[in-house]
């Protein structure tokens, strides 16, 4: 079950991640993300945000696997605490890719409970159950995404050392347990008008890299 975690969690799992930067991008061209520093205060504003979010539904959608009821109710809820439509179009973009990519790595039954083009965290609720993992698994690996995904993008990006970029992510390991405790517990509703403003002014440019 530790290699089902550790698959969900790797950002080379052909799920479509790998497209999206987690609002790093806009982050980047606003200023807001310059340096190692400044990389690391966005991270832990989006853990904080979008990842205590992303944390909570997955671990409620890996505990109602199977539930079709109970999944439609938490997609409504992702789409409540998405403010920002260009979020909820990239959640949903991603939803579908581990979709995709969880079915033939985890087949199970629990996939077609799902809403047609679920957000990414239940998508991610759903490949923990079906691989035989926790809630806790699911908000663990939900909420090393949301910051894993952005930081390679800022590497890329900024070309950044790797191996800055990889003590910065690392160092976030307290934060990342905390937010995968708390959300074992409840569903967050924490927002950051920032992250929604950056994924609408990135939604329509022409010269974008990444799809969000």
């Amino acid at each position: 079950m530790t290699a089902a975690l550790l698959t969900l969690a790797d950002s080379r799992l052909p799920a479509g991640g790998h497209a999206h930067s987690g609002g790093v991008e806009q982050a980047v061209a606003a200023g807001v993300v310059t340096d190692p520093g400044t990389l690391a205060t966005f991270l832990r504003r989006r853990l904080a945000t979008a990842g205590a979010v992303a944390a909570g539904l997955a671990a409620a959608a890996c505990a109602a696997a199977g539930d079709a009821g109970r999944l439609a109710a938490l997609d409504e809820e992702a789409d409540a605490r998405t403010p920002s439509p260009a979020l909820r179009t990239a959640s949903r973009q991603q939803g579908r890719g581990l979709v995709r990519v969880g079915r033939r790595a985890w087949p199970s039954d629990a996939w077609d409970a799902l809403p047609a083009h679920p957000h990414h965290p239940l998508a991610l609720g759903v490949a923990a159950a079906a691989g035989g993992l926790t809630a806790r698994d699911a908000a663990a690996a939900a909420a090393y995404l949301s910051v894993s995904g952005p930081a390679t993008a800022a590497q890329r990006l900024l070309a950044m050392d790797p191996l800055t970029v990889a003590a910065v992510t690392a160092r976030l390991a307290p934060d990342i347990d905390a937010v995968t405790e708390t959300a074992v517990g409840g569903l967050s509703a924490a927002t950051d008008p920032l992250l929604d403003l950056l994924a609408e002014v990135h939604a329509a440019r022409k010269d974008r890299f990444f799809a969000s």
